[in-house]
């Protein structure tokens, strides 16, 4: 939103009738902005909010109320698959298991490995593990994070230190348009400038000619998406992998959102060019572990093909009173509890269990692609390849269609620049008659 002194400045430029015109732009802000926050906080009639402690704690029995109390909040019947992505399976039995995995492990911190060698444990094994399933090799490697935010920003965080460490004042990101927001979020935090580089307008992958043009003095990574989140595309790895050769720079893939999807498919009989470390050039990788992964929200994995990139990830300050102090990653404290149920989930579905999962939804994806392909008014944004579909219209505004699916219990996600609304198929997709009913109600 923009600043008092922000528009104080442009205020100084434009005519009457323009800053008329801005006011009202900024109002109309303004308003959709305390809208939005109404919405997301309306009770039910006769509910309140805690705002202090209870005088006296409330027993077991009390707090178990209260938390049905606040699951009737929730309207939206995700279990059904009527979402677009969100939740990626929620199967009983798994939840039962996690349950009691982080009961073991919830007071557990892996800042401290000696007090609490086994989470340190399995978290190496989620490494390891993960790196195996993206070809790493013997000196690759990795940390385990609180989600895909937080892995591309340690990836930014580290490629930002050997810019510097190389001479670059100003680093840069280059990054396709279509890229997820958390590299804005890195280049924000970080001091970096994050260059977009646009799309080929008819495969809507990035254009590799206009990531060339933009390399310069201060480029301190390239970024490709496999896929990206917007419309499910993977972007060209290996000829933007020949570029980071090239030039010498570090290459990043996002894998967050279907990393561990793309990894199965060759064995689910939908084999992909090469996405991963295989490629000459992909230096890094991060890869959600709460999403197709299924564990539970707060996990992802940053991969790194070698040692040496890692070790710029790290933070140490070796003079604090209390001690010499280092972490990992962003957090300095991390939850046991979910490693744990992380671990759990990789080794309790296991590579049968993810490539069946993963055949069910990369079918029922390509089923929703092909019939929506044929609906007259609408079309589909390039040609995805995993679990997102994006669609688009050139006849009429597609939020009409998001509207009028939204009143038969669909949610779907909105996107802009060019408008379009995609669906995010999960293992509840995949339920009998979910597809159909969706193609049925887009068709209608």
């Amino acid at each position: 939103m923009l600043s008092v002194t922000g528009l104080y400045h442009c205020c100084l430029c434009l005519s009457s009738s323009s800053l008329l015109s801005l006011l009202q732009i900024q109002n109309k802000l303004n308003k959709a902005l305390d809208d939005m926050s109404a919405s997301m906080c309306t009770l039910k009639n006769g509910m309140s909010y805690t705002k202090q402690l209870p005088s006296k704690g409330l027993s077991q029995s009390q707090v178990l109320d209260k938390i049905k109390e606040y699951k009737t909040l929730n309207e939206v019947q995700w279990e059904k698959g009527c979402v677009l992505g969100i939740v990626y399976w929620g199967d009983k039995t798994l939840t039962k298991l996690l349950v009691e995995v982080y009961g073991d492990f919830a007071w557990s911190n892996p800042l401290h490995p000696d007090i609490f060698p086994g989470v340190r444990k399995m978290e190496a094994e989620i490494v390891r593990m993960t790196c195996t399933l993206f070809h790493g090799g013997a000196n690759s490697c990795g940390t385990v994070t609180s989600g895909g935010t937080e892995s591309i920003l340690m990836a930014c965080k580290a490629y930002r230190d050997m810019a510097y460490e190389r001479g670059v004042k100003f680093p840069e990101i280059l990054a396709p348009v279509s890229v997820h927001v958390a590299f804005d979020k890195a280049a924000h935090y970080f001091g970096m400038k994050l260059v977009h580089i646009p799309l080929d307008k008819r495969t809507m992958k990035v254009d590799v000619k206009a990531m060339k043009r933009a390399i310069s003095k201060n480029t301190a990574m390239l970024v490709c998406s496999a896929p990206q989140f917007p419309y499910g595309i993977i972007d060209p790895i290996e000829e933007v992998a020949k570029l980071a050769v090239r030039y010498n720079l570090p290459l990043h893939v996002d894998a967050c959102l279907g990393g561990f999807l793309i990894v199965f498919m060759d064995k689910a009989g939908y084999p992909l060019a090469p996405f991963d470390f295989r490629v000459k050039g992909v230096t890094s990788i991060s890869a959600d572990t709460h999403k197709y992964g299924y564990a539970p929200k707060g996990s992802s994995v940053i991969l790194y093909s070698d040692k040496k990139y890692r070790q710029y990830q790290y933070f140490v300050a070796p003079d604090w009173q209390g001690g010499i102090y280092a972490s990992p990653s962003v957090a300095g404290s991390r939850p046991g509890g979910i490693i744990a149920a992380c671990w759990a989930s990789m080794v309790y579905i296991g590579e049968n269990g993810y490539v069946d999962a993963t055949r069910k939804i990369i079918s029922t994806t390509r089923k929703i692609k092909t019939e929506i392909q044929k609906i007259e008014g609408v079309f589909v944004f390039g040609d995805p390849e995993v679990s997102v579909v994006a669609i688009g219209s050139d006849v009429f505004d597609i939020f009409r269609l998001s509207n009028a699916l939204m009143s038969k219990g669909w949610n779907l996600n909105h996107q802009q620049f060019p408008s379009s609304i995609h669906i995010c198929c999960t293992v509840l997709h995949t339920q009998p008659g979910v597809a159909d009913q969706f193609i049925r109600d887009v068709r209608e």
